[in-house]
C-alpha cells in the first residue's frame, strides 16, 4: 500500500474515533475519490496519483471558498475553508515565493526559454519537478512576468 494512502486511511481512523467531524468528512469524501480512482485504474494508486485527487480535492474547496465568498455565504466559506485546512496537511510543504521566483528563473534559463511559445514548457517542466508545492495561477503569472507578456488582463 503506497505510504499516502496508508497515512490517510490511519489519520480516517484516528479522526473517526477522536470525533473530528470536518476532517472525518473530508478523509471519507477523499477515501471515496480513491476507492473510484482504484476501480477505474484497475489497480491501488501510487503515492503521485493519490496527490493528484488531493490537490484536485483542494483546488475544488478555493473555488468554492470564493464563490461562497462572493455570494455572502461565510459559514459555508468558513466550513471550506476548514476542509481545505484538513486537506492540506497532505500536501508537500510549498515553495516560497523567492523559492518559487529562483526557480522559474533557474529553469527559464536551463530551458533556454526567450518568449511565450515557451512558457508551456517551462510551466511543465516546473510542475514535473515540484508537483503540489506550487500555486499553478501564481505560477503562471511568474512565468508569463518573466517570459515577457505581463500579467493577463
Amino acid at each position: 500500500m503506497p505510504e499516502l494512502l496508508r497515512k490517510i486511511e490511519a489519520d480516517y481512523i484516528s479522526a473517526y474515533k477522536a470525533r473530528r467531524e470536518v476532517e472525518v468528512a473530508v478523509l471519507r469524501m477523499l477515501k471515496t475519490a480513491l476507492k473510484n480512482m482504484q476501480v477505474d485504474l484497475g489497480r491501488e494508486p501510487e503515492d503521485h496519483e493519490v496527490l493528484d485527487a488531493i490537490m484536485r480535492q483542494v483546488k475544488q474547496r478555493k473555488e468554492s471558498i470564493e464563490q461562497f465568498r462572493a455570494a455572502g455565504r461565510t459559514e459555508l466559506a468558513d466550513r471550506e475553508q476548514a476542509e481545505l485546512e484538513a486537506l492540506a496537511a497532505y500536501l508537500p510543504t510549498p515553495l516560497t515565493p523567492e523559492q518559487t521566483s529562483a526557480l522559474v528563473d533557474a529553469v527559464i534559463a536551463e530551458l533556454g526559454a526567450a518568449g511565450m511559445q515557451d512558457m508551456g514548457r517551462v510551466m511543465g517542466a516546473i510542475n514535473a519537478s515540484h508537483k503540489g508545492r506550487v500555486d499553478g495561477k501564481a505560477l503562471a503569472a511568474l512565468v508569463r512576468a518573466r517570459l515577457g507578456a505581463g500579467p493577463k488582463a
